[in-house]
């Protein structure tokens, strides 16, 4: 790794604004430029780690932001990571974790930090708007039982399961704490991970009904949105999200519920496999997706159980209490009847 400061770090800053840039050439000029213009009073430093980018996104940043403090990687080491690098840089009261294909509403940082001042050691996140249209996305998600995302929007719900990494801001303080990202998930269901840690631990993950940011959906890692009413993913997507959803349930479902909820979430993950095999006449996507998923979960199972242990050994909140913002209607069931079966690319 090579750490390239075209600024000194002021110790002064408020807010550390990280952005994980991977070929964001297109993109990240209007990203940069939504934290540029904030009107918010505060100190703010903008941190960019280039994942190893081919497309002259380094040179683009140096040459035109010479005050934002970059980060280089000789290869590319994924969103975990590169968001660890950054933090552990940072000298922020607080965090955002900010996508390279998102851009910031002009008060967004200024209505975070209001809404942390009266919320001590929150998970917080906005309203997330498709900047292709302009519609709204979700407000916060909530969870269904088998941590599959439903979009809230529901501005009067402010208690949510997780927030979007694509935006999301917490004390570096209670960061510290839950120990940032794990980063043998590579990429998908790390803010989920961070979000259900943290309200194992009794901290508040909450969205504000306010502000907001646009999101270029699916440019990074493609797929994962609606298009003309079906659902398209991308197998590499689905892999990395089944696999690190079913690690965050195994981590942070307390007792009871684990015993009772995995099994049946491994069995319905295996009968949509062979569905999905048997309609798309691939088995390729069952092998690689579904057998995949029950292959990693065998290959980490000690360190799973190590980190399980550790994890439930500090929870704070009650068994019911961490289930409050969840769904128990399975979500995939509703996109199955909303949208039929979804497009595998």
């Amino acid at each position: 790794m090579e750490l390239a400061q075209t600024m000194t770090p002021s110790p002064e800053a408020v807010c550390s604004v990280c952005i994980a840039n991977y070929n964001g050439l297109a993109v990240i000029d209007a990203c940069i430029q939504s934290v540029l213009l904030q009107d918010c009073g505060f100190p703010v430093e903008i941190i960019v780690h280039d994942d190893a980018s081919t497309d002259g996104s380094v040179d683009y940043i140096r040459t035109n932001y010479p005050d934002v403090i970059l980060i280089t990687s000789e290869s590319n080491v994924g969103f975990c990571i590169s968001n660890n690098r950054m933090v552990d840089i940072a000298l922020g009261q607080y965090i955002l974790l900010l996508n390279n294909d998102a851009e910031l509403f002009p008060d967004a940082l200024s209505s975070l930090h209001a809404a942390a001042q009266e919320t001590s050691q929150a998970v917080l996140g906005l309203p997330q708007y498709d900047a292709a249209t302009g519609d709204l996305i979700d407000i916060g998600s909530k969870l269904d039982p088998f941590l599959n995302p439903i979009p809230n929007q529901d501005a009067t719900r402010n208690e949510v399961g997780m927030i979007i990494g694509a935006c999301l801001w917490l004390p570096r303080s209670l960061w510290k704490d839950l120990g940032g990202f794990p980063t043998w998930f590579g990429s998908l269901a790390e803010d989920m991970y961070l979000c259900c840690l943290a309200r194992l631990g009794g901290h508040p993950v909450s969205a504000l009904s306010h502000s907001g940011f646009k999101h270029w959906v699916g440019y990074s890692l493609g797929g994962g949105k609606v298009i003309q009413e079906k659902l398209s993913t991308k197998a590499s997507r689905r892999i990395l999200s089944e696999r690190n959803k079913t690690f965050v349930m195994y981590l942070t479902y307390p007792a009871p519920f684990l015993q009772l909820l995995l099994p049946l979430h491994l069995a319905l993950l295996l009968a949509e496999g062979l569905i999905l095999t048997i309609v798309k006449r691939d088995w390729r996507l069952f092998s690689k997706i579904y057998l995949g998923c029950m292959r990693a979960l065998w290959d980490h199972r000690e360190h799973l159980v190590q980190q399980r242990r550790r994890i439930q050994a500090k929870r704070q909140c009650g068994r019911f209490a961490y289930f409050k913002p969840v769904d128990w209607i399975p979500h995939k069931l509703r996109l199955l009847l909303q949208h039929g079966m979804p497009e595998i690319k």
